[in-house]
């Protein structure tokens, strides 16, 4: 899939970031209560709900595996993200270390790919919302479109190697859709 000014391709699914993109990132964030979804993301989800499109959420939660959080207290706070915004149609999680050499840690593919497989849909035809340069890699490494929406964590030279960066989750959306050219960013 290819994103362009004359004519967007829209997605067959959109894959979101969790911390720090659909909800406030909480770092190693294993308590519910403390969820709090970002101000563009219910408006977002709704939109792409609206037009048919499938969405799941790709999440690194590497606080399991440094023993920080248990992978049922990141079920947990999964569960209150689908009570808050959801529900997403497929959840991927990867509960490995940066050290851990997973196929599955962004910026590596396998999220994108895994749920691009469990949705039915070739990973071509997916897009990937993300907050760091990480999820936009792991969307170009599965042949996914990523799109970066920058947060204060977003380091200046992952937004200048992004081909596709918005201000918001609602213009990443819109523009996946179609209906904000490219370079309106």
């Amino acid at each position: 899939m290819s994103i362009s000014a004359d004519r967007p391709a829209v997605p067959a699914a959109v894959l979101f970031d969790r911390d720090g993109t659909l909800v406030v990132d909480v770092p190693y964030n294993g308590d519910p209560s403390r969820v709090r979804p970002v101000p563009s993301a219910a408006p977002a989800v709704a939109l792409l709900r609206a037009a048919g499109i499938p969405v799941g959420v790709v999440t690194n939660q590497s606080g399991i595996a440094r023993g920080i959080l248990t992978a049922a207290q990141a079920d947990a706070v999964n569960r209150r993200v689908d009570d808050l915004l959801g529900p997403f149609d497929v959840w991927e999680v990867c509960p490995h270390g940066p050290d851990d050499g997973c196929a599955c840690r962004k910026p590596a593919p396998g999220m994108v790919l895994s749920a691009a497989s469990r949705l039915g849909v070739a990973p071509e035809r997916v897009a990937v919302i993300g907050d760091i340069g990480a999820d936009v890699g792991a969307a170009e490494a599965a042949g996914a479109v990523g799109v970066l929406v920058p947060t204060p964590v977003t380091r200046p030279e992952e937004v200048r190697a992004a081909r596709l960066v918005r201000a918001d989750l609602v213009d990443a959306v819109r523009t996946l859709l179609g209906e904000v050219p490219e370079a309106a960013a």
